[in-house]
């Protein structure tokens, strides 16, 4: 009778030790997927058992009742993330929880640039991979609402940065954490702006910001032309910036601006109109912000392009004259 026990002892002892094995075996086999990448969404409040059997559902070739009892036994079951994930190849049941447990969730990202103005960031925005376009058809007005900025202009009011996101988030969404870091820039720079600076709010702030980052992309004149902005608003001169003029013409401008171009009065137009524009005209960058609030001190009045992305600067109209006739008539 001995015998048989311990026989019974080993053969059961036997069948523990194939399960364990088996059960190794299993965690670290690579779950065979229907395709190279399958995309695993998991809602708020989804169960473990919810997570097997949505596993399951995606083609996976895994028992959804073995899936749940791993996560059981592995005491992580009630640590995994809800979120929209990719399974790939390769993948295992031990990685697949680790995966879940961090929240690795499937990502795209946008980058909006320096210097673009709100149709381009509608037009990036709607282009982006796997970006749900909950903003599409939504006029301007509508979008701002929802944004809690109602009667707001977008123009400006987004962080040009390079933006991950989940996949199949909201572009709203994206939007409001671009808008969260433009304030945060805008409120910096405002906070370091100089003592005699003429302006009169952060917003006129972010107006000029937007007119020196469509001026120049190099670092070492934004704040020279600043200085001259800053100059003729002091003196009530017209800032004459081509870039407004341009933006206010919108989809009419051809790339070519003429004589007609500068004339036509448009709210944008600072040579038929004094002072700042009534919005920004583009997005811009930290150091245009910079520039427009910590503005070079000089006399400066005018400026032109050389033609190798620098600009010269002069005190008097006819030096800037001798200026244009040089660097951009060759003369």
């Amino acid at each position: 009778m001995r015998r048989f026990f311990l026989t019974l002892f080993l053969l059961a002892s036997l069948a523990v030790l194939a399960a364990g094995a088996a059960a190794l075996w299993w965690v670290h086999r690579p779950i065979a997927l229907p395709a190279p990448q399958v995309d695993l969404s998991i809602e708020p409040g989804t169960t473990p058992r919810g997570v097997a059997q949505a596993v399951a559902a995606t083609g996976a070739g895994v028992h959804p009742q073995l899936l749940y009892w791993w996560f059981r036994f592995s005491g992580q079951d009630r640590q995994i993330r809800a979120g929209s994930y990719e399974l790939e190849a390769g993948l295992t049941p031990r990685t697949l929880l680790a995966v879940l447990v961090r929240g690795e969730e499937a990502t795209r990202s946008i980058v909006l640039v320096e210097g673009w103005n709100f149709r381009q960031v509608r037009a990036a925005l709607a282009k982006a991979e796997m970006l749900r376009p909950d903003s599409a058809g939504l006029p301007d007005e509508q979008l701002m609402q929802q944004l809690g900025r109602p009667g707001v202009a977008p123009e400006g009011r987004f962080f040009p940065d390079t933006y991950t996101y989940s996949k199949n988030s909201s572009d709203v969404a994206l939007l409001q954490r671009a808008m969260r870091a433009m304030d945060r820039k805008l409120e910096a720079a405002w906070a370091a702006r100089a003592d005699d600076l003429p302006l009169k709010s952060a917003d006129e702030a972010l107006i000029l910001a937007s007119i020196v980052e469509k001026e120049t992309g190099r670092a070492a004149d934004r704040a020279e032309i600043a200085g001259v902005f800053a100059n003729r608003l002091r003196i009530g001169m017209p800032l004459q910036t081509d870039p407004s003029v341009i933006y206010g013409l919108g989809e009419k401008f051809d790339g070519n601006l003429r004589r007609r171009d500068l004339q036509a009065d448009t709210p944008w137009n600072t040579y038929t109109r004094p002072g700042l524009p009534p919005t920004p005209i583009a997005m811009p960058g930290k150091a245009a912000l910079l520039a427009a609030v910590q503005p070079a001190r000089h006399r400066s009045l005018y400026f032109v392009a050389r033609g190798d992305g620098t600009s010269h600067f002069s005190e008097s109209l006819d030096q800037h004259n001798r200026a244009v006739n040089k660097y951009q008539r060759g003369q």
